[in-house]
């Protein structure tokens, strides 16, 4: 009988493991994100990038982003994009400007899957600055800030992560409260 048992135990262990895995990971516009999904699943079931979901399906992203990367994204946040002067996300959404709302979208991702540890190392071994090259083409640079990082585009525009290291299926994500704009 404990034979029987066996199969019934180990399938509880796994999904009580990955129910803990999920609670490590940070809650994101209310809702939680989960390592298994994608980057655009995770973003679909935040509140607070309901903009940044919107401008990833008008520029045609999801299916770059829902591929396996791995991928980071300094997403910003719905408050992000409301900080861009009156009309910007409205005519970036415009089917003629496609191409100005890619470049601005993947300013925003980097290839490979980088954590605020990795950011952290590359900016002690480069005198407190890390840059990445962003899949648009142009640097990010970052630099301690507190207890957390700034964000800075090439136009010397700064930024917060405010929400670091949350863990997707084909990459990783961290939040920002700025829109980086090449």
């Amino acid at each position: 009988m404990n034979r029987h048992f066996r199969p019934a135990i180990a399938a509880l262990l796994l999904i009580s493991a990955g129910g803990a895995y999920a609670k490590n990971n940070p809650m994101v516009g209310g809702a939680a994100m989960y390592p298994t999904k994608t980057i655009v699943e995770n973003a679909s079931q935040s509140k607070d990038h309901t903009t940044l979901v919107a401008a990833v399906k008008a520029a045609g992203l999801v299916d770059t982003l829902s591929g396996p990367g791995p991928f980071t994204v300094f997403a910003p946040t719905n408050a992000a994009f409301a900080k861009l002067p009156a009309g910007t996300v409205d005519t970036l959404l415009k089917p003629e400007n496609k191409a100005q709302l890619t470049a601005v979208l993947t300013y925003h991702v980097v290839p490979g899957r980088i954590t605020a540890k990795d950011i952290a190392t590359k900016a002690k071994a480069s005198g407190g600055t890390a840059t990445y090259t962003t899949v648009q083409g142009e640097p990010l640079m970052f630099r301690k800030a507190g207890s957390g990082w700034a964000i800075m585009d090439g136009k010397g525009d700064t930024g917060r992560i405010t929400i670091a290291d949350v863990a997707q299926s084909n990459g990783m994500v961290h939040v920002i409260d700025t829109v980086m704009m090449p």
